[in-house]
């Protein structure tokens, strides 16, 4: 008699979640470094900022998410990120004040906070827990409180491999 070798996972009701997916491509977002529009990196100008602003493509920024900070450890009155985001706001998607790493946190979860869960009720759920990308923590958190109101279970690691975290009673 042959041993049949049966893939026991990909007949399970598992579906699994990569939360990969959410994390956005570099064509998804940019960002503004304050410092690159300071007098010497040091101090903002006014009039030489009103201007640099208004020289700015905007276009180039359409559709995508801005991250807006200062590298420098520089004196950057409050009113001049406002005045960014004036400038900025009829082009992206959404505007933070954030480096990169954030603004790929607050992208993920913008993205996770707009999954419509309802294809996961009452369905078991695996979220993936190896990743060639640093997945930040904040993106399984939201990603459990959005599926947890849905789905039957929810596991974390992989389909041949989980921990359990949550069944619906």
């Amino acid at each position: 008699m042959e041993d049949v070798i049966v893939n026991k996972v990909a007949q399970s009701p598992l579906i699994t979640i990569d939360l990969k997916d959410f994390y956005p491509q570099p064509a998804e977002y940019a960002l503004f470094d304050m410092a690159d529009f300071l007098y010497e990196r040091l101090v903002l100008k006014e009039k030489d900022f009103r201007q640099k602003l208004k020289e700015i493509e905007y276009l180039n920024y359409k559709d995508k998410f801005l991250g807006v900070f200062c590298s420098e450890d520089a004196v950057v009155p409050r009113w001049a990120y406002l005045l960014v985001v004036t400038h900025f706001y009829p082009y992206v998607k959404n505007i933070f004040f954030t480096d990169k790493k954030h603004l790929i946190e607050c992208i993920m979860n913008e993205k996770i906070s707009a999954l419509d869960v309802a294809p996961y009720k009452d369905k078991l759920i695996v979220i993936k827990g190896c990743s060639d990308i640093e997945i930040p923590v904040s993106a399984y958190v939201l990603l459990t409180q959005r599926l947890m109101p849905v789905a039957k279970s929810i596991m974390y690691g992989e389909p041949c491999s989980t921990v359990p975290l949550f069944k619906r009673k």
